[in-house]
């Protein structure tokens, strides 16, 4: 089982991170993707990938910091006449072309309300999901998208911008939403990713559709599985800080969801995270 989303660079497992990663592998956890939500959260996650054989990194602006991206200063250029202060896409495109990052991510739109963000103003959403569309095209990665309660923008921005898209796009990370807007995810191509939520009951607020019900129609072989963590832990444990290691608890739920052996969806989910991301083969 690969763990396709998770932020171990995150404040909450700065005292126990490698405890943490090794509980991981030993729960049977064959690779971990830490994903960047701006640009030191993204550097962090290449930290941890050259820290740990088994871990990889995304990079990019999440909507909820995309009116207030602060450059790292990092110098790009390898000789010194070469060098100069670049400006925020300028460093993200560096990180990006790390060995062992793959994918930019986790980026996109969020018109939810949160008590400690508000919503950033769409159109400068827009704006920063663009950029890193490009930047995608340019650095041949696949996209991690970041979509709440904004499917059909998200999806209007990908349609325009087609012809920049890798020919495997890459995934939807937590996805949420209907099922006409998952069909049409899906239609260009996109791979959908589920995390611990899908255990929980109800609807969630400002949502449609029960996420069970989406992971019922997504085919086996365009999911991954997740964990957010250390958010969206997954029942039995909801209310604790979520673990990478819980990515088998969701995949045994969703095996269970779809009938399946839980090594189908295993080898399954595995298949199609290296086919998402082509640099961890």
């Amino acid at each position: 089982m690969i763990d396709v989303h998770c932020h171990l660079q995150f404040h909450s497992f700065n005292n126990d991170s490698d405890e943490v990663a090794k509980q991981t592998f030993k729960a049977g956890v064959t690779r971990i993707i830490n994903v960047g939500t701006k640009l030191d959260s993204s550097q962090k996650a290449i930290e941890f990938a050259e820290k740990y054989p088994e871990m990889y990194a995304i990079v990019g602006v999440h909507p909820h910091h995309a009116d207030k991206i602060e450059t790292l200063h990092v110098e790009l250029g390898t000789s010194k006449s070469n060098k100069k202060q670049g400006n925020w896409i300028d460093e993200l495109e560096q990180m990006a072309r790390h060995q062992k990052v793959v994918g930019i991510g986790e980026i996109g739109l969020d018109y939810f309300r949160y008590k400690s963000n508000g919503i950033v103003e769409p159109a400068v959403q827009k704006e920063i999901f663009e950029k890193q569309i490009e930047l995608s095209h340019k650095v041949k990665l696949p996209l991690q998208i970041h979509n709440r309660q904004a499917g059909e923008d998200v999806l209007e921005i990908l349609k325009h911008h087609k012809n920049n898209l890798n020919d495997v796009p890459g995934m939807f990370h937590c996805f949420a939403g209907s099922i006409e807007i998952v069909r049409s995810a899906l239609d260009l191509g996109f791979y959908i990713g589920f995390d611990g939520n899908v255990t929980y009951n109800g609807i969630a607020s400002g949502e449609t559709t029960d996420l069970k019900d989406l992971a019922r129609y997504v085919p086996l072989d365009r999911m991954v599985v997740e964990t957010d963590s250390p958010f969206l832990t997954p029942i039995p444990y909801r209310g604790k800080r979520n673990t990478p290691a819980n990515v088998t608890i969701t995949g045994k739920f969703l095996a269970e969801l779809k009938s399946i052996p839980y090594s189908v969806l295993v080898d399954q989910t595995t298949d199609n995270v290296y086919n998402i991301f082509g640099k961890l083969r």
